[in-house]
C-alpha cells in the first residue's frame, strides 16, 4: 500500500508578529495531528534566517526552520520543501505595513502557495496575500479595521460584513478576521482537510464553546491607515 502524503503546515513568521495568530492555530492543528491519522500532521515556525523572534505582545517564537531549507529543488525537481497548508499571521498596522514590501517574505509566499493544498492567513495576514498577489479573483476578509485597505488591493473582493473566516474553495483560500477569529478559522480549515468528525473532537479537547462576558460592537472604519506599499517584483521572474 503507497505511503500517505504527509500534512506539513507552515507559518511564517517575522519581527512583532502577533502573538495569538500563531499559537491559537498551533494549538488547533496539533489537535486535528493527534486525531486524523489518514495523514501524518507537521508544523513549523518559519523565519525568514531561522531566527526567533518577540512577537508584538512580548513572548518570543523560536523559529523552526529559516526559507532557505524550503528553497531550491531536489534530484527529481520537487522543493526541497513544501509546505501543504500556509498560515500567514498579522501584526498591527505598521507592521503589516513594513512586511508588505518585505521581498523576501512575500516571495517565499509566493515560491511555496503553488504546491499548497491550502493558503490561509488571519487577521491582517490578508493584505501580505494580496499584495504577493495570492488573493487575487477571492473573496477575502481581514481585521475589520484593515477591511478599506483591502478594498484598496488588486483583484481582491471583500466579503460584506464582518466574518470570523471566508473560504474561497475555488482557489482553496482560507481568510480569517480579527486575532481571536483564527480559532473559529482554524477549525473550518480542520473540517475541510480532516472532516466534521474530526473537528468535532478538535472543539471538544480544546473546549471551545465560546460565551464572552461583554458583548462589545464593531465601530464603522471607512478609512485605510497604511500606506500601501507597491507588490515587491517577483523574484527570478516568477511567481
Amino acid at each position: 500500500m503507497p505511503k500517505t502524503k504527509p500534512f506539513h503546515i507552515a507559518i511564517p513568521i517575522y519581527e512583532s508578529v502577533n502573538l495569538f495568530d500563531v499559537t491559537s492555530a498551533c494549538e488547533m492543528f496539533y489537535w486535528m495531528g493527534q486525531f486524523w491519522k489518514e495523514r501524518k500532521v507537521t508544523l513549523e515556525l518559519v523565519e525568514a534566517r531561522g531566527r526567533t523572534v518577540r512577537t508584538h505582545a512580548g513572548p518570543r517564537l523560536v523559529a523552526d526552520s529559516s526559507f532557505k531549507d524550503y528553497r531550491g529543488t531536489e534530484k527529481n525537481g520537487r522543493p526541497k520543501k513544501q509546505a501543504q497548508l500556509i498560515w500567514v499571521p498579522g501584526a498591527k498596522d505598521e507592521t503589516t505595513q513594513k512586511m508588505m514590501g518585505d521581498a523576501d517574505y512575500i516571495n517565499f509566499l509566493r515560491e511555496q502557495a503553488p504546491g499548497a493544498e491550502w493558503v490561509t492567513s488571519v487577521c491582517e495576514g490578508a493584505m501580505l496575500l494580496a499584495n504577493a498577489g495570492l488573493l487575487e479573483g477571492c473573496t477575502a476578509t481581514t481585521h475589520w479595521s484593515m477591511i478599506p485597505c483591502l478594498r484598496k488591493m488588486k483583484g481582491v473582493t471583500v466579503a460584506p460584513g464582518y466574518p470570523r473566516f471566508c473560504v474561497d474553495e475555488k482557489r482553496h483560500r482560507v481568510t480569517g478576521g480579527g486575532v481571536s477569529s483564527g480559532v473559529d478559522e482554524s477549525l473550518r480549515v480542520i473540517q475541510l482537510i480532516a472532516g466534521n468528525d474530526i473537528a468535532e473532537q478538535v472543539q471538544v479537547v480544546v473546549q471551545y464553546f465560546p460565551d464572552p462576558p461583554v458583548k462589545g460592537k464593531i465601530p464603522d472604519d471607512n478609512k485605510c491607515d497604511i500606506k500601501i506599499p507597491p507588490p515587491p517584483p517577483v523574484k527570478n521572474g516568477k511567481n
